[in-house]
């Protein structure tokens, strides 16, 4: 199966951001052009399986337990993890323990690690640039969490891009600070952006580079020692990032970074006691570990996100591909997917649900437009399916069957893009909510529509949601705008007739609202928020006042 698509998905010619390359020439010569690297994502399989290390205090080391993964595509054991236990973690421990509170950096020690930083950074944009590493990571990505060719490589560019926004000086500038004048002569406060210190980066398999990227170095940026747990299913990907930034200059003790089950990870967070952990994930986890971590934690959690179709109805076409998009990309595996759409009456009189199904079509195997599901099983999902349309009123609209003539193994999912509609009035009832709201991460969405007077039951439907990350509202009405943001929560909200609920860049904020836990990336607003703390520094150095005495006690 994967030689057909290295073949036939991966070895076109491929245009990215404007630049044309063969991909098949660059696989040829990327290992001789990558200092850095250690597989070639092409030629991993049973037979020349792959191997992920542990990097603990400087050292990259192996395991007693090696964790073997299966190829999402064709069930074939090709990867060898080195699976950390509760016995091996103690040097982890160690090393976060080592770090003290007020962090390796700060604006008062070691102020030349932002600019460190800041070159690194540099460097590590410029390599990410080249044709020839881009489709290293490209290649990588899709061989453990299996997506289209456009789609990895999406991501590996809104990592270049970020890495490009925090060169040179901007690291530096991440902790500018102020000063108010004091009440006498000599007085003055000044606020600073203080690191935690020791923290924890636990990330999930969905995106494998750049949400781990991201964190990680906002967090370097602002003096953490951070210890990185990504998903053991795709830390492939993170094994090699960690090695090219290594190439880059930035010092190997920097991060350490463990493959383990979340057993012998909650162990060790419990011993290290990380000042801050950034968790991307489930909300049963979330919710454990803020309770563990007794608060010290920041949320990106999962999300159960919705689209509103306004009663202005325009470019069919444009919104129809959008909404698949957001639904239906990397086989629906985002937090950011569109799990709900609903459509004012006057989308419901147009051909966007025929226009839907067609573009849903389209999704093949072969070049991993609709793919493995490695969270959710083809069982579970159709057992889902089933569940929803015993509610009265509701309907399969495209879908809802097996992937067929697929080599994926039980162990992951493969469902054809799938849509159901379920009637506004049947959600709202308390039996179905629950139900209905469930995400499924994966090519799923629920469809339904809405009359005019009923926008007020879309809006309450909204507020019952638990998880606020992001939201659409496709219209250019602004008094039905100015109505519906007004009475919204989410975090990352999109407006206007070209509204989306996915493919955010690097350029603003991603990231939930609604909870303090809440967890930001990408921008300048979000590291600060997420990877340091205020520090208020109140100089006062006098002079004392002439013929001063002690006053009466008060």
């Amino acid at each position: 199966m994967f030689r057909f698509l290295v073949t036939r998905g991966l070895g076109a010619i491929s245009t990215v951001h404007g630049k044309a390359f063969s991909s098949s020439n660059i696989a040829r010569r990327s290992m001789s052009s990558l200092p850095f690297a250690t597989v070639q994502a092409e030629e991993i399989s049973g037979s020349k399986p792959a191997e992920v290390h542990n990097l603990v205090q400087g050292k990259w080391v192996g395991s007693a337990n090696w964790n073997t993964l299966l190829d999402p595509l064709n069930g074939e054991s090709f990867i060898k993890v080195a699976d950390a236990d509760i016995t091996e973690i103690k040097p982890f421990v160690e090393s976060l323990s080592n770090c003290p509170k007020h962090g390796v950096h700060n604006p008062f020690k070691s102020p030349e690690r932002y600019l460190m930083l800041g070159d690194v950074s540099v460097k590590a944009a410029h390599m990410l640039s080249l044709p020839e590493v881009s489709d290293f990571f490209t290649r990588l990505i899709q061989r453990v969490s299996p997506k289209s060719y456009a789609q990895a490589n999406g991501e590996v560019y809104v990592t270049q891009k970020f890495l490009e926004n925090f060169g040179g000086d901007q690291v530096r500038f991440l902790a500018r600070s102020f000063a108010v004048p004091g009440n006498h002569l000599g007085q003055q406060s000044h606020g600073f952006r203080w690191p935690y210190g020791p923290v924890a980066i636990i990330t999930p398999f969905n995106f494998p580079l750049e949400i781990p990227v991201l964190q990680l170095m906002g967090a370097l940026y602002m003096g953490n020692k951070p210890l990185l747990k990504v998903d053991s299913k795709v830390s492939i990907v993170m094994d090699q990032m960690l090695r090219l930034l290594h190439c880059c200059g930035l010092p190997v003790e920097d991060v350490d970074f463990i493959n383990s089950d979340g057993k012998t990870m909650n162990k060790l967070l419990l011993e290290a006691n990380p000042r801050m952990t950034l968790f991307t994930g489930s909300s049963r986890v979330a919710e454990k570990l803020a309770v563990d971590l007794k608060g010290r934690i920041k949320l990106e959690d999962a999300g159960f996100d919705w689209k509103i179709l306004g009663p202005d109805v325009q470019e069919e076409d444009y919104v129809a591909w959008v909404c698949d998009q957001d639904a239906y990309a990397c086989s629906g595996q985002k937090c950011s997917a569109q799990s709900i759409l609903f459509m004012h009456e006057n989308w419901s009189n147009t051909s966007l649900i025929s226009k839907l199904k067609d573009l849903a079509a389209r999704r093949k195997l072969e070049d991993l437009t609709v793919g493995p599901v490695l969270t959710f099983t083809t069982d579970s999902m159709l057992e889902h399916v089933n569940k929803l349309l015993e509610i009265p009123g509701s309907k399969l609209l495209f879908g809802g069957q097996p992937l067929d003539n697929h080599s994926i193994p039980s162990i992951y999912g493969a469902l054809k893009p799938t849509a159901i509609y379920i009637p506004l009035e049947e959600i709202m009832k308390d039996k179905n909510f629950e139900l209905v709201t469930k995400e499924i991460f994966g090519p799923f969405q629920i469809i339904t529509d809405y009359k005019g007077d009923q926008l007020p039951m879309v809006l309450d439907a909204l507020e019952r949601m638990h998880a606020h990350l992001t939201a659409a509202f496709v219209s250019n009405d602004p008094l039905f705008l100015q109505e519906v943001i007004g009475k919204s929560v989410n975090g990352t909200t999109y407006a206007g007739l070209r509204a989306r609920t996915t493919g955010a860049p690097q350029n603003h904020w991603f990231g939930p609202a609604g909870d303090p836990r809440g967890a930001g990336i990408g921008t300048p607003e979000a590291i600060k928020l997420v990877w340091s703390c205020h520090r208020e520094i109140i100089y006062d150095f006098g002079p004392v006042p002439r013929h001063w005495e002690i006053p009466p006690s008060t």
